[in-house]
């Protein structure tokens, strides 16, 4: 096993990271697309926010996964976490961007309205608040601007953010079908791992990269 991640890292630090931006955009310009020609389905405007929504939450999962499969499978995705991190706070404008313009219709007014008295949009609000300060300081300046100790708990608003993030996907989805429960369980997992001492964590099963 050692020998495979070892290997699969080597290759990974070879893999840019720069052009991830570039695709990670993919997925929503064909969804936009397919939207402005009518091919999302009889509600296209549900459907973009629904999907532009869910994506954010899984990069968010990728992003909180980079550390436990580095000390379980010795995998190191450390490089690309900023990145996958950016993309999901990316998304959750867009997955904003998509609900004023499309469900509000720009009524600026309305989405406020909506907001107040909608808790899941509540919720969902506060995950992106919570996420703001850590995109804007997602950069090497910051770190050193910070100092390492305080930008590390600063980012640490990732873990309720993303918590808030799956209670908005199984709160707004209401019927409780298996998928908002299951994103929950993955969700609640990572950050429980979290919370065991280092020492009841699985040792690194290969060189860290």
């Amino acid at each position: 096993m050692r020998g495979i991640a070892d290997a699969l890292n080597r290759w990974l630090r070879r893999v840019p990271v720069w052009p991830w931006y570039v695709i990670g955009f993919a997925p929503a310009a064909l969804w936009l697309r397919a939207g402005l020609l009518n091919a999302l389905g009889p509600d296209p405007a549900r459907a973009l926010e629904q999907n532009l929504g869910l994506t954010a939450l899984q990069l968010l999962i990728a992003a909180l996964a980079v550390t436990p499969l580095r000390e379980l499978t010795g995998v190191s995705f450390l490089r690309f976490r900023r990145m996958i991190g950016l993309m999901a706070f990316y998304y959750l404008l867009l997955h904003l961007a998509a609900w004023v313009v499309f469900d509000r219709g720009m009524d600026l007014a309305a989405a406020l309205t909506d907001i107040v008295k909608r808790p899941y949009i509540v919720v969902g609000m506060t995950a992106l608040v919570l996420l703001l300060p850590v995109a804007l300081t997602s950069t090497d300046r910051a770190i050193r601007s910070l100092g390492g100790a305080r930008w590390r708990a600063l980012h640490r608003l990732v873990y309720p953010a993303t918590a808030l993030g799956a209670v908005h996907f199984v709160w707004l989805v209401k019927a409780w079908p298996p998928e908002p429960l299951v994103y929950a369980g993955i969700v609640a997992a990572l950050l429980l791992y979290r919370l065991l001492p280092r020492r009841g964590r699985v040792r690194t099963l290969a060189r860290p990269a």
